[in-house]
């Protein structure tokens, strides 16, 4: 019997040898690692990684091998796909534990009433995990969001003309062509076209703002 430790990390700030050394403090002998580097758990399933697939090879992950993880949001990415493979694991013969609350998911269990306190436990732990996943989803939405907000306040208004129009504004300005036959041929409001007129260095740098 053998224990395999299945790391995944999703940032640069947490590694594979951080999740070891957290599984040996908590008193697991680890035989073997099996890890993911930069692999997002909120959008790939266990099998859809690199390495993670791994552990569905017979030959790493025998009848009687535990199967170590930091918690359980490791094996999967959504309720259902954590809770499957928990199960296929135990299926299988695998035992599945967690550094996190020592928790142990044994498919040798034939009480009734241990299975049924075994499932639950899966069922909720799996429902959190998702849970925790979706709130981080929403707060780097939101972050995001603030950040593009931000920008946007930086850079000012949006120029209401491209790249062509103010060149080709600025050209019959020079011309001395009035305004509202300017405005009729670059397709520009008058009130845009005045405003080129009167700061056409703010024109331009309003449109390198904007990268139009």
């Amino acid at each position: 019997m053998q224990t395999v430790l299945y790391a995944r990390v999703s940032t640069t700030d947490q590694t594979s040898a951080h999740q070891r050394k957290q599984a040996e403090g908590a008193g697991f002998k680890v035989d073997v690692v099996v890890a993911d580097e930069g692999v997002s758990g909120v959008s790939t399933t266990l099998r859809e990684r690199p390495e993670g697939r791994r552990l569905f090879d017979p030959l790493l992950l025998r009848r009687g091998d535990v199967l170590v993880v930091r918690w359980v949001d490791r094996l999967g990415r959504n309720y259902a796909d954590v809770t499957e493979t928990i199960r296929e694991f135990m299926r299988r013969g695998v035992i599945v534990r967690t550094v996190i609350n020592n928790m142990t998911f044994d498919g040798a269990t034939t009480d009734p009433m241990q299975m049924a306190v075994r499932d639950a436990l899966i069922g909720f732990m799996a429902a959190s995990a998702q849970a925790q996943a979706e709130a981080t989803k929403e707060a780097q939405k939101a972050g995001i969001a603030h950040a593009k907000d931000r920008e946007e306040a930086y850079r000012g208004r949006k120029p209401s003309y491209s790249r062509d129009q103010l060149d080709a504004a600025r050209d019959l300005l020079a011309q001395g062509t009035n305004v509202s036959t300017i405005a009729k041929e670059t397709g520009l409001s008058r009130q845009t076209v005045y405003r080129i007129q009167e700061n056409p260095a703010e024109a331009e740098a309003a449109l390198a703002r904007w990268a139009a």
